[in-house]
């Protein structure tokens, strides 16, 4: 997996500006939140940030944030994708579990060794699995749930193009 492909993939899963009312993330375009559009230097409005700029904030803050070049190959977009739905922090609690280490959201030696010890398609349906939870527990799900599930059952999708 490179990024080009996995950002790729996000685009279809991403839409163009959004401001729903029941999203805690508030206005998204390319599903880049005005807050992090603002951490990366975005002044404008959101709905003029292209897809270019989405694409570098997606490279740096999550995409190299997590090592994703250095993960196994269907274990990298899996991991790009919830970073960006549920927030690096989250995302490394969230493997954490998968790996049955301790869940503190920092990413150690321990995380790292424990992540590239587990077969790839073993953690990917365990990960999938803490993420569906994850997302049934979350205000929201009432509202974006049928979406959260669609972009699951997608990503599994993935998951078989890339472990073949």
């Amino acid at each position: 997996m490179n990024f080009e492909t996995a950002f790729n993939r996000i685009m279809r899963h991403e839409g163009t500006y959004s401001n729903h009312p029941q999203d805690k993330g508030g206005e998204t375009q390319w599903g880049i939140t005005k807050a992090v559009a603002k951490k990366h230097g975005y002044q404008g409005e959101m709905h003029n940030l292209s897809q270019e700029q989405a694409k570098e904030i997606y490279r740096l803050s999550y995409w190299d944030a997590l090592h994703c070049d250095k993960l196994p190959l269907s274990v990298s977009f899996q991991i790009f994708d919830s970073a960006i739905n549920h927030g690096i922090t989250a995302t490394i609690k969230l493997i954490q579990r998968t790996v049955e280490e301790k869940d503190d959201g920092i990413w150690g030696p321990k995380t790292d060794a424990a992540i590239h010890s587990i077969p790839p398609t073993i953690f990917i349906l365990a990960f999938n699995a803490a993420r569906l939870e994850y997302y049934s527990n979350l205000n929201g799900f009432k509202h974006f749930g049928k979406g959260w599930a669609r972009r699951l059952a997608k990503n599994l999708c993935y998951s078989i193009e890339d472990t073949k």
